[in-house]
């Protein structure tokens, strides 16, 4: 690859941060990433990942490219930490618009591990690339720029008991996720904040990991459940390292989930299925209970932006956050990764006008997803036109044909995974399968495994 620079400075250590800095690794001769916390010598949570504690899965589409960027890094994961590799379509049961899915083989391959493996391992690889390394419990006060603040030239930053001291650099990364700075920083050097689009959604789950047996499930890796009516709530508890289960229940808008045995179970037992349920009934618990919460979705639009300092890039979280119940987070920064390095590619000049706007074309699809899924909730306040009123529509009977037809699971599936975009569920062939599907005597079912005296019992 042709050298862009001398230095590239990444702010932020996560997930974003690591795959920025590894395209970055291409170009520069030197690559630094700033993280204000310390690493932690096992992995364990940190205090800058508020959601490392809770579930998480690497999505087929995030796997693949991670493995493009780290080569053996999925079958590392599952070698030296106990991670498993699935097939997302038959390894996992998805119930969506309280109806459960066929499982079927596709080539759907997911990772599933903690977030702390995901990203320790992750981590471990980029910092053994000869040109990268990291400064911990160093924080970033803002940046330095050129004459005229036309270009950035380096951040000002401070490593914990030192002075504050200015590092020089050819590009800086902003990867700081949802709480960036980067607006404020604008502002203070003379440029426009980004135009914020906010959905409210008030989301809010409890988490608590438990010992794993292999005959949970018949064997399954996991099992997802969508928020739907009546109740919106949503659970999911899929296989982690160590033979575990981590499980997460919740709802939208101050609909929690209680952080005591009994109330637990019976918010679990309200979902349309028992099966999440009756596991954790009878599992051996490995930690306390923790929640979390997230206000709304948040999308940055640095895209339309007219003028933008040179040599500095927004990325990840820090241009949008979704609702984490759809696990996106991770495989659109490895997108956006991806993104990056086209974008270099192709030279530093109007670095940041041709990256946003790429970056913003591979948001679309996921901010789409995940609001216009949000917005089928009442009381989610948002604009709703009638082309999202009717693939709300749509989805619902595709679910109701995927009941009993495995290709509409995987084709929903990819969708979802990111693989394929969402118009692909609009095919000649695919429409033709939901029609199929829904024509009589084809019979609603109302949900997977219901048994309304287990239930009864188990909320009594």
């Amino acid at each position: 690859m042709k050298k862009l620079g001398e230095h590239a400075v990444v702010i932020g250590a996560g997930i974003g941060g690591l795959l920025a800095a590894r395209v970055l690794s291409d170009f520069y001769t030197r690559v630094t990433v700033l993280e204000r916390d310390a690493f932690p010598a096992a992995d364990t949570p940190r205090k800058g990942v508020p959601q490392g504690r809770h579930t998480h899965g690497l999505l087929a589409r995030g796997s693949a490219i991670f493995e493009d960027f780290f080569p053996g890094y999925n079958t590392e994961v599952v070698a030296q930490s106990g991670g498993l590799i699935g097939d997302v379509a038959g390894d996992v049961i998805w119930i969506g618009r309280n109806v459960r899915l066929a499982n079927g083989t596709s080539d759907l391959s997911g990772l599933l591990a903690s977030r702390p493996v995901l990203e320790g391992h992750l981590r471990r690889r980029l910092l053994g690339l000869p040109n990268v390394h990291a400064m911990e419990n160093c924080a970033v006060r803002g940046l330095v720029t050129g004459p005229a603040c036309r270009s950035v030239t380096g951040v000002r930053a401070c490593v914990e008991g030192k002075p504050d001291e200015t590092i020089a650099a050819d590009l800086v990364v902003d990867a700081t996720g949802r709480g960036s700075s980067s607006a404020a920083w604008l502002e203070d050097l003379g440029y426009p904040a980004p135009a914020d689009e906010k959905v409210e959604i008030g989301i809010s789950y409890m988490t608590r990991t438990y010992r794993r047996r292999p005959t949970d499930l018949d064997g399954k890796h996991g099992i997802v459940v969508a928020a739907s009516a009546p109740n919106w709530r949503n659970g999911v508890m899929l296989a982690q390292e160590n033979e575990t289960w981590i499980v997460s229940a919740g709802g939208y808008l101050g609909d929690d989930a209680p952080h005591n045995d009994e109330g637990f179970l019976a918010y679990l037992a309200t979902l349309p299925t028992m099966e999440i349920h009756d596991v954790v009934a009878r599992a051996e618990p490995l930690t306390d209970y923790r929640r979390y919460r997230h206000v709304s979705s948040l999308r940055r639009r640095y895209e339309r932006l007219a003028r933008f300092p040179e040599n500095y890039l927004v990325f990840g979280d820090a241009i949008c956050s979704f609702n984490p119940v759809y696990g996106q987070g991770m495989t659109v920064a490895a997108e956006e990764a991806l993104t990056l390095h086209r974008c270099l590619c192709a030279g530093s000049a109007n670095l940041a006008r041709r990256f946003f706007g790429a970056a913003a074309k591979i948001v679309d699809i996921p901010w789409d997803i995940a609001v216009g899924n949000d917005l089928r909730h009442p009381r989610v306040k948002g604009a709703r036109p009638p082309m999202m009123r009717f693939i709300n529509w749509y989805i619902g009977k595709l679910h109701l044909a995927a009941t009993r037809d495995s290709t509409l699971t995987t084709a929903f599936l990819k969708v979802v995974n990111l693989t394929m975009p969402p118009s692909s569920l609009l095919s000649a062939a695919i429409v033709r399968r939901v029609w199929q599907g829904n024509r009589p005597p084809a019979l609603f079912i109302p949900s997977p495994a219901i048994d309304e005296t287990r239930r009864n019992s188990a909320s009594s």
